[in-house]
């Protein structure tokens, strides 16, 4: 397997690097591409030290199996074509294709086969958010169908890369210090804040990241379910955390619920509210699974079941996921 990393010295390429060496993926070579500014960057992997290649419209994916693409929407519309054309995979993680009818939009938890129709060479990671929230539906949904969500959002700075998070940083030292803060990443400062906006406003007063969720849930579930999020940047370095609310068609059980969670493929339960056991962004980054807890009937509706959810969105939310779709394939000897 000729691999490929698109982005490389990017939060998520970074995380590709490490993600492919713990699982000890079948590669037979790793080549590295970023834009002209990471070009000549060297980065360690098993040992071996590999060069990041400028991105260029050429032949260099002629001899690539598989790339992992994390560089952006345009970048990914731009080079698809070059990435594509001799036959390479091409999973993708940024927001280019993810509803485009012909190219799937996978979480293996959830939909994997959905990855062996792929007509352009491409499959699309969702949005992370999407991601750690599907992974935790998809054990209710197998107990009973899912007609509506509530979901609100807690997201680390990490959500918007490498720099954001070094700002992040710089700014608590910065007040601390009682000097004026650096605000280049956000809308407004985060440490000490927290900013109820995340991407753009559309139309209908919900932001792009919160409209992802509700179209990106529906076509990875395949599923007519509606998904109402309001999502907000904290001030965490890294991984997200959810507040969601699901109505069923049915009422179910806590204990259905509980029994659905810890037997569903990547989902670790964290639930024991008498000895304070909850899952927290601290202690999960750089673990794989997604976390749920203070699971508990809602309040205001017989059919409603709310929880609390926490994952790694560098890792599940982005580069773990795409890895796991390679390895899916590879199993099926898609390849």
């Amino acid at each position: 397997m000729r691999v490929a990393i698109v982005g490389a010295s990017g939060a998520v390429g970074q995380e590709f690097l490490r993600v492919l060496a713990e699982r000890n993926f079948p590669l037979t070579s790793l080549s590295l591409f970023g834009s002209s500014r990471s070009a000549g960057s060297v980065y360690d992997f098993k040992g071996e030290k590999l060069t990041v290649k400028e991105l260029k419209h050429n032949d260099d994916f002629k001899d690539i199996d598989l790339a992992f693409t994390s560089a952006g929407a345009g970048i990914s519309k731009e080079f698809a074509e070059d990435i594509t054309k001799y036959g390479a995979l091409m999973i993708d993680n940024s927001s280019a294709f993810r509803m485009e009818n012909d190219v799937p939009l996978v979480v293996p938890e959830v939909n994997a086969s959905d990855a062996k129709n792929r007509p352009r060479g491409i499959i699309a990671n969702p949005n992370c958010t999407t991601i750690q929230m599907v992974v935790a539906l998809k054990a209710i949904e197998n107990v009973s169908h899912i007609k509506r969500v509530h979901v609100a959002t807690y997201q680390a700075a990490s959500g918007a890369g490498a720099a954001a998070m070094a700002e992040l940083e710089l700014q608590y030292r910065q007040v601390l210090a009682g000097e004026t803060p650096t605000v280049n990443k956000f809308p407004y400062q985060l440490a000490f804040n927290v900013i109820p906006q995340i991407d753009v406003f559309t139309e209908n007063g919900y932001t792009k990241e919160e409209m992802k969720m509700f179209n990106e849930t529906r076509k990875i579930m395949h599923s007519d379910v509606v998904v109402s999020a309001t999502c907000v940047r904290v001030p965490s370095l890294r991984a997200h955390s959810e507040s969601i609310w699901a109505e069923t068609e049915r009422p179910l059980s806590l204990e259905e619920v509980k029994a659905a969670f810890e037997n569903a493929e990547g989902v670790v339960v964290m639930d024991n509210p008498a000895e304070k056991l909850y899952p927290m962004p601290l202690f999960l980054s750089g673990k794989d699974p997604v976390y749920v807890g203070r699971i508990r009937k809602d309040l205001a509706n017989p059919n409603g079941i709310t929880f609390w959810c926490v994952s790694d969105q560098i890792k599940k939310g982005a580069a773990l996921n795409a890895v796991q779709i390679a390895e899916y394939l590879i199993k099926e000897k898609e390849f």
